[in-house]
């Protein structure tokens, strides 16, 4: 039902998870589009590593169950930057994932993030992609992860540029020669 979703895009032209911002202060967008409507979505950095883990062990299952369409899949070439301006429909609250067997797509439904009060006016985004453009999606999302700050492999907090406070360390910068 097209009046379910406030944004959908069946099937979309684009799909891709971008950021904006330096590291560390990067704010990440799931964005897509269906020829000329674009619709960004702010989506947390946990968001994109998600989709990277959870979309590419959904591509690796469905080459098991569906191989005639899923298997030997090539990434889709072009471009996986954010079209410009990007302007951020709503923010994030969950992407949910399903499997449109008969057409052989995926579909993301984005929630938007309200409180309580504003639930039931919260927007909702429908995503339907190929199985080639989710295999791209979830390979340029694990790589835009990467693209930010160091994470410590002590503690697993981010390393700032010019120093880290590191809690198993106590603070104490690496001994020499280790």
């Amino acid at each position: 039902m097209p009046d379910e979703y406030d944004y959908d895009l069946d099937p979309v032209s684009f799909i891709t998870v971008g950021t904006q911002g330096p590291a560390g202060q990067r704010t990440f967008f799931l964005q897509a589009a269906r020829q000329r409507d674009v619709v960004s979505i702010i989506i947390e950095k946990e968001h994109a590593i998600a989709l990277a883990v959870n979309l590419s062990q959904l591509i690796d299952d469905l080459a098991q169950h569906d191989p005639g369409h899923a298997s030997d899949l090539a990434p889709v070439p072009g471009s996986m930057a954010l079209i410009d301006p990007v302007t951020a429909a709503f923010r994030a609250d969950s992407i949910g994932v399903g499997i449109d067997t008969q057409r052989h797509m995926i579909v993301l439904v984005v929630g938007e993030l309200v409180d309580e009060e504003a639930e039931a006016t919260a927007r909702r985004a429908r995503l339907v992609a190929s199985y080639a453009q989710i295999l791209t999606l979830a390979r340029h999302a694990a790589e835009i992860v990467q693209q930010g700050r160091p994470i410590c492999p002590l503690c697993g907090e981010p390393i700032e540029p010019g120093g880290h406070f590191c809690p198993p360390r106590n603070g104490h910068p690496k001994p020499p020669g280790r």
